[in-house]
């Protein structure tokens, strides 16, 4: 049994990292709520502006439409958003298992390419072929958390679309943990370009098939200004939209880790004073035991 000096060091120990858990807890829980209220107001803009570009897109030439040209994805650019910090529970580590999933698996022929957002993936990956070299793209981005805002997410964005202008990339891909509440994160994969367009479909009711088909639409003031201007403007969109998504979940999972983090302490300081009574009561049954032998021995 460990000494009443050892276990009070640990009593003390574990009860100073319980009050910083109990503190990030707090702070984590004060910064969900802003991040939160931002991602709940922006998802409804993002979603429904993509709907409305892809339904868009199917009625544009595809020869007219540079964002949408599929050529395939034999060079790929990963996205791969994660935090600056740690303390996160698993938020981070799933980012970096789906990027090499992706890398293994589905894209496993393609040229690959990773731009991390965040220090964390940064850190993985940046040992590894998959980083990327040149200027004409940003190695990381890391200070962008620093002031998030759709401008400074903008001025990321202009170089990936450009990249893909010049053909540099078939396909830009953006992996993110889109957040659902503080206990659930959800680790997604979301293409930016090129921009996909609504496909026909049918659905089958009462043994009658309905075929969704292109629309015709009017375009005002001319495709050339749909092409040019709406579609770059959603595709920044988009990954500001991931980007929110990442923060909030970043917040909610670590808040979530530092209350698990806190609950623990207090189990563990709870059975460190329980030991530590123990200790003490054998300790003290020690003492009277060694008194009364020395009585009993001056009797004889």
């Amino acid at each position: 049994m460990p000494s009443l000096k050892e276990v009070r060091n640990k009593i003390t120990s574990v009860g100073s990292t319980m009050q910083i858990t109990s503190a990030m807890k707090m702070v984590s829980a004060a910064k969900l709520k802003r991040a939160q209220d931002a991602i709940i107001q922006m998802r409804p803009y993002a979603n429904k502006l993509k709907d409305i570009l892809e339904n868009v897109s199917a009625s544009i030439d595809s020869s007219d439409n540079i964002y949408a040209r599929n050529k395939g994805d034999n060079n790929l650019l990963i996205i791969a958003i994660s935090s600056n910090r740690g303390l996160a529970g698993a938020f981070n580590s799933n980012i970096i298992k789906k990027v090499n999933g992706l890398i293994t698996n589905e894209y496993k022929d393609s040229n690959i390419t990773i731009i991390p957002v965040g220090k964390k993936v940064q850190d993985a990956f940046k040992k590894t072929k998959y980083i990327i070299s040149g200027q004409d793209l940003p190695h990381h981005t890391n200070e962008i958390f620093n002031q998030l805002n759709y401008d400074n997410a903008s001025l990321i964005a202009d170089k990936i679309i450009n990249s893909f202008l010049n053909k540099q990339f078939d396909k830009v891909i953006v992996v993110y943990n889109q957040f659902r509440n503080a206990a659930i994160q959800v680790p997604t994969e979301e293409q930016l370009l090129p921009v996909l367009s609504a496909k026909t479909d049918s659905i089958s009711e009462s043994s009658k098939t309905i075929k969704q088909s292109k629309q015709d639409y009017i375009f005002e003031p001319s495709e050339e200004f749909i092409v040019n201007e709406l579609i770059p403007r959603s595709v920044k969109t988009q990954f500001y939209k991931a980007l929110l998504d990442s923060v909030a979940s970043e917040h909610g999972a670590r808040m979530t880790a530092m209350h698990k983090a806190t609950d623990n302490a207090k189990a563990m300081q709870r059975d460190l004073k329980i030991t530590y009574n123990k200790a003490r009561q054998a300790s003290i049954t020690k003492e009277i035991l060694e008194i009364v032998g020395g009585a009993e021995a001056l009797k004889g």
